[in-house]
């Protein structure tokens, strides 16, 4: 499974090719190095400007929840009543409070760039790139109406703080919240400007803001006129970035309010007003607001999105390394709508259907007729994932196999129990190892594989041959079995997802404490996943919340 140096860059809700390939650096990661001189600065400013500054930014919180309180006592969560001039007082009051926080966290002045529209201009201002919980400047400096959880309400201070701004609620235990969300924002978007504007961060989750990754449809699906808002910390020391793969929310925390200065800046570009064909397709809307904001921040754009994140996070017994094409592989199922509502009925049946085919090569037309779907430029690309040998054929079952991970990333063993079953001769259920390689190599999404040292420790009666009990076996014995035998040939974090050839390792594969990084991590750049089971729920929580 290979990425083409010839491939067709994907293209958008628009149908127009993509004007920027996908970056180079990895989005969802964060690495902050330090200087000696640095590090002291850092060590003295935590016990002498840190705890200050800590307790002045908890003190104006405190100081801000009576007013809060008493704004939001009697107020409807429902319907907006026109605001009196005492709960105008208090809305300049809390502005002020926040504002003074800031302040003392370092944000002695804030850049404006551009001009606020009003809410009967562009009910909805969309806000880009997310990388920190510091992006909530804005919303303190707007007071706009943000989407929040439910439970958020409920915290002490804060949910008070929270129900100030007539936030749009989001519950997790109510399986309809995601419809009634987009509903309310939809009715808010056409009161005619009486609600506050809702602010959206449409990208749904943290980057480095390296690029701008999928913004989602719901800012938009209202088709309502929108501002799109850019925000950037140019800072020479980045303390504030939050996100997959780097410092967690403390050291973040603990960082910014040690620096003497923090830089922000946000520019409020011209009101984005959808055309017909944007207003019926959200996706298209989507697409071209953010070409507008990547343009305005001078950053790439990239098909990754919330959901890759969650693929490289997954946890299973099969790692995906630096160079994985299936990252790419997975952009394109969603593209062309290929990922199963019933997963596992589905792929049993196109297991089967592979089996009969008995490793038979596909054309391009015959790719297209086994997945019901007309040929176009995406599926072209896809076919060319797995054309490794550009004879314009394939193996449907390398297919399986890589939707199959997609589909259910962190079941190992079932999505190789599906393969074996594909692979396996009928007298006795078992595959060579060459036929073990096309498997670990597609669910790994790469290259090149070299699975000899495997086969032969799952062989110990030295048959040849393996089958799938015999590997579960193993696995079983072997949890950790990719990282002790099977070796990519991964390039470094920093390279573009599944690269064909393969250039001297670079020193930043090197562990960054100075160690080498022995297990290449489940994710686009090594260390991407968690090295425990609480950190991955704590890096899964921060993304949800």
């Amino acid at each position: 499974m290979r990425l083409p140096s010839s491939k067709h860059f994907p293209t958008e809700g628009d149908g127009k090719k993509m004007d920027q390939p996908p970056p180079f650096r990895n989005p969802f990661v964060h690495v902050l190095k330090f200087t000696p001189l640095e590090k002291a600065k850092i060590g003295l400013m935590t016990v002498t400007l840190f705890p200050i500054r800590l307790l002045i930014a908890a003190f104006m919180m405190l100081l801000a929840w009576p007013f809060a309180f008493l704004a939001s006592v009697g107020r409807s969560e429902t319907t907006v009543e026109p605001q009196c001039l005492w709960r105008r007082l208090v809305d300049i009051i809390l502005r002020v409070i926040m504002r003074l926080m800031w302040f003392a966290g370092g944000f002695h002045w804030i850049t404006v760039k551009g001009q606020r529209a009003l809410p009967t201009e562009a009910p909805i201002i969309t806000l880009a790139p997310h990388s920190s919980y510091f992006d909530a400047i804005p919303v303190t400096m707007t007071m706009s109406s943000i989407v929040m959880k439910a439970e958020s309400k409920d915290i002490p201070v804060w949910g008070t703080l929270i129900k100030y701004i007539r936030p749009v609620f989001v519950s997790r235990s109510d399986q309809n919240s995601r419809k009634k969300t987009v509903e309310e924002i939809k009715r808010r978007a056409h009161y005619g400007g009486d609600w506050p504007q809702v602010m959206i961060f449409p990208e749904g989750t943290c980057t480095n803001r390296s690029c701008l990754i999928t913004f989602k449809p719901g800012a938009f699906i209202p088709g309502v006129p929108v501002q799109p808002v850019v925000i950037r910390y140019p800072n020479k020391l980045d303390t504030i970035t939050w996100t997959w793969q780097g410092p967690g929310a403390f050291k973040i925390l603990w960082l910014t309010l040690c620096q003497l200065h923090n830089e922000f800046v946000i520019e409020f570009l011209p009101i984005y007003t959808p055309s017909e064909e944007e207003k019926r397709n959200p996706a298209l809307f989507a697409v071209n607001v953010r070409r507008v904001m990547a343009k305005a921040l001078g950053v790439p754009i990239t098909d990754y999105s919330f959901e890759d994140c969650q693929l490289a996070m997954a946890e299973g017994q099969l790692r995906l390394p630096v160079d994985t094409c299936l990252l790419e592989f997975a952009k394109l199922v969603r593209r062309l709508g290929l990922k199963p509502q019933n997963t596992e009925k589905v792929l049993q049946e196109y297991g089967n259907r592979a089996r009969k085919l008995e490793g038979q090569k596909l054309a391009l037309e015959d790719f297209a007729h086994f997945l019901d779907v007309p040929v176009s430029d995406m599926l072209r690309d896809m076919f060319a994932l797995f054309d490794e040998h550009d004879d314009n054929s394939m193996d449907i079952r390398e297919y399986v196999i890589a939707l199959s991970v997609v589909c259910r990333p962190s079941k190992t063993l079932e999505t190789m129990k599906l393969a074996f079953k594909m692979f396996e001769a009928e007298e006795d259920s078992a595959i060579t190892e060459s036929e073990l390689a096309v498997v670990l190599k597609t669910a790994l999404g790469v290259t090149h594989l070299n699975v000899s040292r495997l086969f032969t420790a799952i062989d110990v009666d030295d048959t040849g041959k393996i089958t799938f009990d015999k590997f579960r076996g193993f696995v079983e014995e072997n949890p950790d079995f990719a990282d002790d035998y099977l070796h990519t040939g991964s390039v470094g974090p920093r390279s573009g997802p599944c690269q064909e050839h393969h250039t001297q390792t670079n020193p930043s594969t090197i562990n960054l404490q100075g160690t080498a990084n022995s297990k290449t991590a489940n994710g686009i750049c090594p260390d991407f996943s968690p090295k425990d089971h609480d950190s991955l729920v704590d890096a899964l929580i921060k993304k949800h919340n």
